[in-house]
């Protein structure tokens, strides 16, 4: 019934196993990837014909985890999986990078990428598969594509590297690395690193293309069983009078326009030009109306023209389109305690750039929960980005953040949760939130810049300052420039985006980005260095504001405590249903959060509430000490003796005849319930049974023998 077809390859010592033919058959190309127990379907489709008026590539790519894949269930009410999770979505972006140049210029059909996660044992990680899964099944189905590509995790850990750790190796690495490209080029870089030097990183990178390559090298062998042909598809041509028209009339008009300084004068300079060409180019019309199948042309050939003549400048003419030189970076202004309220605020603008940064300390119960297909966690520490459009000028819908916002934020909180101190030193949960109020590229650098000044500024003890910037490139053939702090029309119009964010001592966090088919290791070791060289720029301006972390929290952020009790006594301390951290909370309004190692945090906002909430804390959690002296109150009278509270919770009895060195006829005569009392324990068998005594205290001041009160 089924023409399967398989193939083994061995991937980081681990055997991988790609087959064909059996599932998903009706898709254009589909793949199942197994590697251990674990296994996912990647599956690729293409529209049947081009949506009318469609002048761009529409890719995309879904990356679903079903909670199946691991014996789960759902959370929440409905039970069942809905939206994708930020992961997934983070995913699903790593997946569309390396692939997306990889398809031919205008070709315009739709195309659907689906990896579905069907089982995951928890040591093999899926998206580690995921890209090997979609470039089979883009190979055998007949969409045109220049693969094969590869993508793999590279560790770093005692000076080795690591080809797809595990998680657990992951815990320990200096590096996570994910890189992708094909035989010949890397495609795609991303990276989350322990302050590592350049050259370090640039061995990383180079050891998973040198693994990459290999990888492709398997997939061909495995394609060498299919007889695959690719739709034919010719780029549609320029319509010649269209071309002719701009190119006389509107080459050198064109050229001024782009040298206007400042992003909006340049951009009303182009948009006139067109609008004034357009109407010039409507007389030849009846009406002077042009079709809209021409008048679409003409924009397009247009924009094709404004992006040669930028790229030509740049590359020939070292000419940027705001007269920086290629290495240059744009003004820059740091300013920090702009906001009152929130515990740390800062405004980074570099450029037309600029990003307004918050931070906010909160307790355990600000934790944010993450339930995926892998065991249930919890970030202590977060970064949402905002992408509001009046930050480019635009009037727009204020949405819920889309995988742009979701990237954006997530490559920024990478690079600052390296230097963020360990929990025990500072065990705030903490949520950074960038506010992009002006955008002319690298927003996402000035949100890194701007989050650690933020965070020196609220008082987290930060291992140092951290600056981001984004590189650029312009290719053609042989020729090529590298650009320093690219804005917005040379990301738009350049061939990368090269994010390199770091200390002074090494990268946090990498992330790359290309149009054409892929760089070289000399490309990439000149825009590291251009990096670092940019990096020391910048620190030294944010250097100069606030050169170290402050010593004291904000007076706004919740004043914090962290201590250590028995892990024994963590029952006593939360009480039966919760009763007696009830009480505590009550009695001073702080916020509690207990570890089962014994760990107590301990968060509220004045110190005398503090204070009163470690006293009460201890009382709790403190031990019954044979000989000990405490000052207790009489719970219940009896007939042979009173029993009295020494600790919260923790009974003992005095017997009538340990009350007084004078004989007591009745308790009663001597003794009521609610009077405080001081008193010896002379017996202890545990700490729920045990024996007090008034009159050994008194014989013990008699005999000089004054032991220190509880």
């Amino acid at each position: 019934m089924f023409d399967e077809k398989s193939y083994e390859l061995e991937i980081g010592g681990k055997k991988v196993k790609i087959s064909s033919g059996k599932i998903a058959r009706q898709a254009g190309g589909s793949v199942i990837v197994e590697c251990g127990k674990t296994m996912l379907l990647a599956t690729a489709t293409r529209s049947k014909s081009v949506r009318e008026g469609t002048d761009f590539f529409p890719l995309t790519v879904d990356y679903l985890e079903k909670f199946y894949a691991s014996g789960k269930f759902p959370g929440g009410f409905i039970k069942r999986e809905s939206k994708p999770s930020t992961d997934e979505v983070l995913i699903a972006r790593l997946i569309d990078r390396p692939i997306r140049p990889l398809f031919p210029d205008g070709f315009y059909y739709g195309v659907h990428v689906v990896i579905t996660v069907l089982s995951y044992d928890d040591v093999h990680l899926p998206e580690d598969l995921a890209t090997l899964g979609v470039s089979m099944a883009l190979s055998i189905s007949d969409i045109p594509f220049a693969g094969p590509v590869a993508g793999v995790t590279v560790g770093y850990i005692n000076g080795e590297y690591i080809l797809n750790p595990n998680p657990e190796q992951l815990e320990k690495s200096d590096i996570h690395l994910t890189v992708a490209g094909t035989k010949d080029a890397i495609t795609m870089v991303e990276a989350g690193a322990n302050q590592v030097p350049e050259p370090e990183m640039l061995g990383a990178i180079m050891f998973g293309h040198d693994r990459i390559r290999e990888i492709c090298e398997e997939q061909e062998k495995f394609l060498a069983q299919f007889t695959v042909e690719k739709m034919e598809f010719e780029k549609a041509k320029v319509n010649e009078e269209v071309k002719t028209f701009i190119d006389e009339k509107g080459t050198d008009k064109l050229t001024t326009a782009i040298e206007s300084i400042g992003k909006h004068e340049r951009e009303n300079a182009i948009d006139d030009l067109e609008e004034k060409l357009l109407e010039e180019f409507s007389e030849r019309y009846e009406g002077n109306i042009i079709p809209g199948d021409i008048e679409k042309e003409f924009k397009n050939y247009y924009h094709d023209l404004m992006k040669d003549l930028v790229r030509n400048a740049i590359l020939y003419k070292k000419h940027r389109p705001d007269g920086r030189a290629t290495a240059e970076i744009r003004d820059i202004d740091v300013e920090v305690d702009l906001l009152p309220i929130p515990h740390g605020s800062a405004l980074f603008t570099r450029g037309e750039t600029q990003a307004l940064v918050t931070v906010t300390l909160g307790s355990k119960e600000n934790e944010q929960i993450v339930d995926g297909i892998e065991e249930e966690s919890r970030k202590k520490f977060y970064l949402h980005y905002n992408f509001p459009p009046y930050s480019v000028g635009e009037a727009g819908f204020m949405r819920a953040p889309g995988r742009r916002e979701l990237g954006h934020g997530n490559l920024a909180e990478r690079a600052l949760k390296y230097v963020l101190p360990i929990q025990d030193d500072f065990p705030y949960t903490i949520r950074v939130v960038s506010e992009i109020t002006e955008s002319n590229g690298s927003s996402s650098q000035a949100s890194i810049c701007g989050g650690s000044l933020a965070l020196m500024a609220a008082g987290v003890p930060t291992k140092g300052s951290v600056a981001g910037i984004a590189m650029g490139l312009i290719k053609e053939n042989d020729d090529y420039v590298v650009l320093t702090d690219i804005q917005g029309l040379e990301d738009h119009l350049g061939d990368m985006d090269f994010k390199v964010a770091g200390t002074k001592k090494g990268i946090t966090a990498l992330q790359m980005d290309i149009k054409i088919t892929g760089i070289t290791k000399e490309i990439m070791d000149i825009a590291l260095k251009q990096a670092l060289e940019a990096r020391i720029h910048i620190l030294a301006k944010m250097d100069a504001v606030i050169p170290v972390p402050r010593e004291d929290v904000s007076e706004n952020a919740p004043k914090i405590h962290f201590m250590r009790i028995d892990p024994s006594k963590i029952a006593a301390l939360i009480g039966p249903g919760g009763k007696t951290i009830k009480s505590v909370i009550e009695q001073t309004g702080a916020t509690i959060d207990i570890d089962d190692d014994g760990s107590v945090a301990i968060f509220v906002k004045e110190k005398a509430s503090l204070d009163r909430t470690i006293e009460l804390v201890k009382s709790y959690t403190q031990s019954v000490e044979l000989n000990a002296i405490y000052t207790g109150k009489v719970i219940k009278l009896a007939k042979f003796g009173a029993f009295v509270e020494v600790l919260p919770g923790k009974e003992g009895l005095l017997h009538i005849s340990e009350i007084s060195k004078e004989r007591v006829n009745k308790v009663e005569d001597v003794l009521k319930e609610g009077q405080i009392v001081k008193v010896k324990v002379i017996t202890l068998e545990d700490e729920n049974k045990f024996n007090l005594s008034i009159k050994a205290l008194e014989n013990d001041i008699v005999g000089g023998n004054d032991e220190s009160t509880k």
